[in-house]
């Protein structure tokens, strides 16, 4: 090892140049920052001290020649401690890189990893929290991508298909034992495979950054499953390698991604830029707390001894920081740039927006994303709500933006469990929440549409429990949320009366079946194509085992269900006007000699177009939806005009069978069913029989027939 040479304050964190290794980091309260460098005698290594010897702009930095890739370190940080003023500086606490790239091993909650002793939250703890916390590690830059290019799908095309790294592939027995749970057992030709075969366009990975398991669930016997706990926003999360921590971590990620590209599939991540992993007052001290607490974290105005919470976590970033907003920025652009992944989705975006206390959906923070070359070009999906004060923002992202749509969820929900007066809502989103989305200049593609996703209960479970049942968290089944919308169809969890699991059945077929009919960026979430249960447990937060785990058993069980989803995905993708760019116009037009139809059309189950009675009357749960599939007015990929087939979307959301009459014959004179959710066997289509304008078909209860004009 030489002597430091002063190296540069950019970039930020440790950067690995072929012979040698920059290190930068930010802090403007420090007085002095020491550069810790850890050997490999024993499993924590010897320990080397070094002061960064130069400062500009409040950045610390160095150059160390002969400072490999692999190679362990952290930093202490010199400076004052005084809670009362929002101080936290400490040398005694290792702290990790917040622009590390990977880091090693894990924190154990040893006292000594807090900057106070236990008891006393404004005390000063000097014990050495080197042994019980982690480490960061410098990274080796080079991989060959070869010809990796984004598959750059359009939002339009796209089918998300929402995915944790480890509970989807731990189970499978086709995935060698030691690559599953990992980037590797994602990547795998078996995965990728099914992947494709069900028709999705992007997997959304749920947290990979470095996040950290919280001690109250250590101490309960569980684990941080989901991962929305990060501590570090440039490392991909280390227990999800299979070849191991010293920065092998990354090059497994990224030869994940490209496995993922050749196969035309987009990889989104699930990011957590509002919140660390360092909690309240009463947390860890791990890297930011000790670097600069007053610059990374809001403090509470007139006593900073505590944290603003908009997140519900303990704190909530700065987002009036420079400092913070950069290393967000930096964090994106490295995820695009170096690791090729193609798009974000927000956790609790909401915070992310508050400069002061309101969200303002012009703050700095969506500036910078607007105007930055790389970010900006591509996938940004908001989680559109937090827990603050006026945090529900379902509509009001930025138009670069498009968002989970919980209103979707809410209403397709209401509509299926028979809640009434739930049409008109029903309808709109159906075709693509314009009622949200179009005042701005949006499109149905800024709505992603999903009726389950990681939070809240499978698909399978929504139509087996009315209630959760989340007492496996340990908490008296008070977690999770009460506002379910769910319906068991007549008896709570597992039976065995033949009747029910019908329903159960034809329940998830209607719903998936609205859910890739419906204008918009359909999201499925991992395992409700095989019917995957949580038990009624609707908050699996930490429950890191097989009642969150994909139960890849039940494929052989459940391959209707997955043969109807994969059947749903062909059409959706073989017909655009099932994933129009355009909102529907919704009238004729205008020259009464002009015999062309409206885009969309609207009828009762007797035949007649919808008026205002019809969409106000609150029992009303059936109707018929014309697409006109000539009527799609808006160039193809090449310029090429679309035309595609016309189709009727025939809903009954009665309890019992209906006779609907189908539309005068200008509306088409001769049909074909191709999908019926109460017959989820269906024929192909040239088989299944045409059907004539105007003639009367009986259309089972809670069911959806999908009618192609021939």
């Amino acid at each position: 090892m030489g002597s430091f040479w002063p190296g540069q304050a950019y970039p930020l964190g440790a950067h690995f140049d072929g012979a040698g290794t920059n290190f930068a980091v930010f802090s403007e309260v420090a007085e002095r920052v020491e550069l810790c460098l850890f050997d490999d005698a024993g499993p924590e290594g010897n320990e080397t001290r070094l002061t960064l010897p130069e400062v500009d702009g409040f950045v610390w930095h160095g150059h160390l020649p002969g400072i490999m890739p692999g190679q362990r370190y952290g930093f202490r940080v010199h400076g004052p401690y005084d809670p009362h003023q929002g101080l936290r500086c400490n040398p005694n606490k290792l702290l990790l890189d917040p622009y590390a790239q990977a880091v090693e091993g894990r924190i154990d909650w040893d006292q000594s990893c807090f900057g106070y002793t236990f008891g006393d939250p404004w005390s000063r703890n000097d014990l050495d929290s080197a042994p019980h916390t982690m480490r960061s590690v410098v990274t080796n830059p080079y991989f060959d991508w070869g010809d990796d290019r984004p598959p750059r799908t359009p939002y339009h095309e796209t089918v998300i298909y929402e995915a944790h790294v480890k509970g989807l592939t731990v189970s499978h027995p086709d995935i060698p034992e030691r690559m599953r749970g990992t980037y590797a057992g994602l990547g795998h030709p078996v995965m990728i495979e099914y992947l494709a075969d069900l028709g999705v366009t992007a997997v959304e990975l749920m947290p990979v950054h470095q996040f950290v398991h919280d001690d109250l669930l250590i101490k309960r016997g569980l684990r941080n499953y989901w991962g929305y706990n990060t501590i570090g926003f440039f490392a991909p999360h280390n227990e999800y390698a299979a070849a191991g921590q010293r920065g092998e971590q990354v090059l497994e990620f990224k030869a994940m991604v490209k496995a993922l590209h050749e196969a035309g599939i987009e990889v989104i991540l699930d990011v957590v830029y509002n919140h660390t992993a360092e909690g309240n007052h009463l947390g860890p001290t791990l890297s930011f707390r000790g670097l600069d607490n007053p610059s990374y974290y809001r403090l509470v105005d007139d006593d900073p001894r505590y944290y603003m919470d908009t997140t519900g976590t303990g704190n909530s970033f700065l987002m009036r920081s420079p400092h913070v907003l950069q290393m967000i920025m930096d964090s994106l652009r490295y995820w695009v740039t170096e690791m090729h992944v193609d798009g974000f989705r927000f956790d609790l975006a909401a915070t992310l927006a508050r400069e002061l206390h309101e969200v303002d959906r012009l703050s700095a923070f969506f500036d910078l994303v607007q105007q930055d070359p790389v970010v900006s070009r591509v996938k940004l999906i908001a989680e559109p709500w937090d827990v603050g004060e006026g945090g529900y923002q379902v509509g009001n992202f930025p138009p670069l933006w498009t968002e989970w749509n919980g209103r979707y969820r809410d209403t397709v929900r209401d509509y299926w469990r028979g809640r009434p007066a739930t049409m008109a809502d029903f309808a709109s989103r159906l075709t693509g929440s314009s009622d949200l989305y179009a005042d701005d200049g949006r499109r149905p593609s800024a709505s992603i549409n999903f009726v389950t996703c990681h939070d809240g209960f499978s698909l399978h479970d929504l139509v087996s429990y009315n209630v959760k049942h989340n007492d496996a968290n340990g908490e008296g089944n008070r977690d999770g949320s009460d506002d379910n919308r769910s319906w068991n169809c007549g008896y709570e969890g597992p039976t065995d009366d033949l009747n029910v699991l019908a329903l159960r059945e034809q329940q998830k077929r209607n719903l998936l079946a609205t859910l890739f009919l419906s204008q918009g960026v359909p999201m499925l979430s991992h395992g409700d194509e095989l019917g995957r249960t949580q038990r009624g447990n609707n908050n699996t937060y930490c429950q890191d085992d097989e009642l969150a785990w994909m139960d890849w058993e039940r494929l052989r069980d459940n391959f209707p269900l997955l043969d109807f989803v994969q059947k749903l995905t062909r059409l959706r993708a073989a017909h655009p006007v099932f994933r129009r760019r355009r909102f529907f116009r919704g009238r004729p037009p205008t020259d009464p000699a002009d015999s062309r139809l409206s885009d969309i059309g609207w009828f009762t189950p007797d035949g007649r177009e919808m008026a205002e009675p019809d969409w106000l009357a609150g029992f009303a749960k059936s109707l018929q939806v014309f697409l006109n599939g000539e009527a799609i007015s808006e160039p193809g990929r090449h310029g090429e005009r679309i035309r595609d087939d016309s189709f009727l979307l025939i809903f009954n959301g009665h309890h019992g069978d209906l006779r609907f009459t189908l539309p005068p014959d200008r509306y088409g004179d001769s049909w074909l069913r191709v999908i019926d959710t109460a017959d989820p066997m269906l024929a192909e289509e040239q088989n299944a029989g045409s059907l004539k304008a105007e003639e009367t078909l009986v259309v089972e209860g809670r069911s959806i027939q999908v009618l192609r004009r021939v």
